[in-house]
């Protein structure tokens, strides 16, 4: 099952889409325009995105430059644009594949899972990240606490996460901001610490009782396992 992002700026396509491909075992998002698009490519972190050329606030060609400036996510771009010359520019300018308008279900998932195939055989998947009993699966969005499954929003999953690659590093808040919000840095912003008091409460922490995230004052935040804290 793939995590998908459909780009359709008409209604009735994109319903029908989405409903074609949630009975291929896909988790479909959705945006009508290019800007909700970008959105959600930095804030969802699809697998995959399928989008259209015919946007109404920005051009396709547009939002795949865009795209490729901020994540590597496979996109197969759907065009009622024919010929050779507009295929090389919609493939030169980072699309893994393209369908032609009109096009079934069954084609487009085809296509979806081989280039998902492509850009992800087990011999490149990247290993668990493990701090203690803490386990994440970045293929899986997975987290499990001493083996036992914890259940986190998908920017809950991408905190903890960058968290846990830096074990024992303290990260300021303006790059944390700067990397998972993907967002310039605030004092007054509230948003990093209350997820970060929600991720201390899955794990069974607060602040004053910290086992795995750690604030340090006036610096930022550092994820440890509880028994490398402990020694230290």
């Amino acid at each position: 099952m793939a995590q998908l992002l459909l780009v359709e700026d008409d209604g009735e396509i994109r319903r029908a889409l989405i409903k074609a491909l949630t009975g291929y075992g896909h988790v479909v998002l959705s945006a009508g325009a290019g800007l909700p698009a970008i959105e959600a490519v930095l804030g969802d972190r699809p697998d995959l995105v399928i989008l259209d050329l015919g946007l109404p606030d920005i051009d396709g060609r547009e939002v795949l430059r865009m795209i490729r400036a901020v994540s590597a996510v496979p996109v197969i771009v759907a065009t009622a644009r024919d010929g050779e010359p507009a295929m090389v520019e919609i493939l030169n300018l980072g699309a893994d594949d393209y369908v032609h308008k009109p096009f079934g279900a069954a084609q487009l998932d085809a296509r979806i899972r081989a280039v998902l195939r492509r850009g992800g055989n087990a011999a490149s998947q990247p290993e668990p990240v493990v701090v203690g009993g803490l386990k994440l699966d970045s293929v899986s969005r997975m987290v499990t606490l001493d083996d036992q499954p914890i259940e986190l929003t998908p920017r809950e999953f991408d905190l903890l996460f960058y968290l846990a690659s830096r074990p024992g590093a303290v990260v300021t808040k303006r790059e944390i901001v700067a990397e998972v919000w993907r967002q310039p840095f605030s004092s007054t912003d509230k948003t990093l610490d209350v997820h970060l008091s929600w991720l201390r409460r899955k794990l069974g922490e607060d602040a004053r009782n910290a086992r795995y995230l750690h604030t340090v004052r006036g610096v930022g935040v550092r994820l440890t396992a509880p028994d490398r804290q402990a020694s230290s």
